[in-house]
């Protein structure tokens, strides 16, 4: 089945509720492949048996404290222009 949705002025879309029951879940990964976005229900006790990188812990990485959301942005920004791959 094919549906048109329209992104709202916030950029964000809404799956269709028959969609999200079907999925038993309300979680989503969101994949880019080429001019197409992949939606997948995501289900948490999946993840358990999957490995992921941390990319800040507050206890390691800043001594048990958090940082502001524009610090974050830029960490995430620096890693992104890096020449390492941190997408699946």
């Amino acid at each position: 089945m094919t549906t048109i949705v329209k992104a709202t002025t916030k950029g964000q879309v809404t799956l269709p509720a028959k969609w999200r029951r079907s999925c038993e879940t309300n979680r989503f990964t969101v994949k880019e492949s080429g001019d197409s976005l992949i939606i997948t229900p995501l289900h948490i006790d999946v993840l358990e048996d999957e490995k992921w990188d941390t990319v800040f812990d507050a206890k390691r990485d800043n001594d048990g404290k958090g940082i502001p959301i524009d610090e974050f942005i830029g960490l995430l920004e620096k890693i992104a222009e890096s020449d390492e791959v941190w997408t699946r």
